[in-house]
């Protein structure tokens, strides 16, 4: 992984890209980007409602965090689609790199992540929880640069 020449790099102006919670599960995720395996994500419309941040767009760039707060790389986004839960496809599953064979595994360790108390905490919702058809953000990237090189 290498920084894109054609663009300055500089995490401290850029949006955080935060995968899951600090913890064991983020430093799963986050070492799957660097080595190239996570090329996708999956989000929530509903978390990025009562975040009130916009939905992902193609092109931007956001500074992925470890569960230490650093930055450690900087992705930008290639593909958003906005699907109901039961449509996601075995290609997104797969490139999210979390080493899930099926989409029905997919859906069950995504499903306990979403009805953690963790989540329903963060979403100020105790009664959370989805169903084929909750609307979500499905998104595609690439790393441009890998921050720990600059170290």
């Amino acid at each position: 992984m290498t920084t894109d020449p054609a663009s300055p790099v500089d995490p401290a102006s850029m949006p955080r890209a935060e995968f899951a919670f600090p913890g064991p599960l983020r430093d799963q995720l986050v070492a799957a980007i660097l080595d190239g395996s996570k090329t996708s994500t999956t989000g929530l419309v509903v978390d990025y409602e009562h975040e009130g941040d916009p939905l992902p767009e193609v092109g931007s760039r956001s500074a992925v965090i470890d569960s230490d707060g650093r930055p450690v790389a900087v992705i930008e986004v290639t593909d958003v689609r906005v699907v109901p839960l039961g449509q996601v496809d075995l290609a997104h599953v797969v490139d999210e790199g979390e080493g899930d064979a099926s989409v029905a595994e997919w859906r069950a360790s995504h499903e306990r992540f979403w009805h953690s108390e963790e989540m329903r905490e963060a979403l100020e919702d105790p009664e959370f929880t989805v169903n084929d058809a909750t609307p979500a953000v499905l998104e595609r990237f690439r790393v441009v640069a890998d921050l720990r090189l600059a170290d």
